[in-house]
């Protein structure tokens, strides 16, 4: 029996537990579920920037606070690993702080560069951290719930170490695992604020608040 809070899982009713997710503190957990599960952990993937040894749980190192390639491949890798999970598979999902450029994968037509760019003009405009994280998450094919709906029907499991005040499951890491409580003209509004042009996100953003 696995205790997470207040919710008990019974790993005898599932074929699979993998760890899956990232952030600064990834590597650390994933290490520290290695010791709790032992043999019980079939494996998983977590991108961080602070790796360490594991056994059983890929550790890929990606780059923070602008994303870069290695990020992007493992966020990948994060998401074929989800994908394939079923009803009889336990995914504990790491979010940690740090997640959002650690676990970049770029939606629909969208580039690693247009990412990186459009959060480099976010953070030297001095945008909020919940308004960049509000363009990420419209830009983005993991954060915003999308991690967790990609591993349905498995059962989701977050282990969520906050760095955000009030802890606004939404915020760490850009909520791979929560429901998205921002909208596609919400993030327009945000580049709008702060006068980013970034036309490839821009124009991604303004599909999204016509419906395409």
């Amino acid at each position: 029996m696995l205790r997470v809070a207040d919710a008990t899982y019974d790993l005898a009713a599932y074929d699979e537990v993998m760890v899956l997710g990232g952030g600064k503190a990834a590597g650390h957990v994933a290490a520290a579920l290695e010791g709790v599960l032992g043999e019980r952990l079939s494996g998983g993937v977590v991108v961080t920037d602070d790796p360490v040894a594991t056994d059983r749980v890929d550790v890929v190192e990606g780059a923070h606070p602008l994303p870069d390639e290695a990020g992007r491949a493992g966020a990948r890798r994060v998401l074929e690993r989800a994908s394939g999970a079923d009803e009889r598979t336990l995914v504990l999902a790491v979010v940690a702080g740090g997640g959002s450029a650690l676990l970049p994968s770029p939606a629909g037509d969208l580039g690693l560069d247009d990412l990186r760019s459009v959060t480099d003009e976010l953070l030297s405009a001095g945008a909020p951290i919940a308004e960049v994280n509000a363009v990420r998450k419209h830009a983005s094919a993991i954060k915003g719930g999308r991690l967790a709906r990609a591993a349905a029907p498995a059962t989701v499991v977050g282990l969520v170490f906050s760095d955000v005040v009030g802890d606004d499951l939404g915020a760490v890491a850009s909520g791979p695992t929560a429901p998205d409580g921002t909208t596609y003209a919400e993030a327009l509004g945000v580049l709008d604020e702060h006068d980013v042009a970034a036309p490839a996100v821009r124009g991604h953003l303004e599909a999204g608040v016509d419906g395409d």
